[in-house]
Formats: C-alpha cells, structure tokens, sequence
C-alpha cells in the first residue's frame, strides 16, 4: 500500500465545463496539473465541485469527450 502513494498526481480545476451522465449526476472540468503548469485535460468528476478545488487523480492519461 506504500508504494500506491506515488502512482497519483495533483490537479487543480480551472473551469467547470457543464453538467453530463444520463441524470446529470457527474460534472465536467478543465483541471491544470500542480507539477507541469503548461498542461490541462478535461475529466469528469462526480460529487461536489468548484473552480480551485484540488483533485486527486489515480489515472491522468485518459481526457474526457467534451460535452455536445
């Protein structure tokens, strides 16, 4: 379980894109990474968020489809 601490990167959101999922339970955010400023995807986040919020990201390769 050690090791798992070090297979995760930091990121904060920067804009909140809109709502998605079929009852509109899951929100789309641009999030800029704290370790590379240069760099922002777009994932989606389920619960509460906000613009500033900091997020923990397990899997950081994958970006989410933008919203129609």
């Amino acid at each position: 379980m050690e090791g798992a601490a070090q297979d995760v990167k930091l990121a904060k959101v920067l804009k909140v894109l809109g709502r998605t999922g079929n009852t509109g339970n899951v929100t789309q955010v641009q999030v800029e990474f704290m370790d590379e400023s240069s760099r922002t995807i777009i994932r989606n986040v389920k619960g509460p968020i906000r613009e500033g919020d900091i997020l923990t990201l397990l899997e950081w390769e994958r970006e989410a489809r933008r919203l129609r």
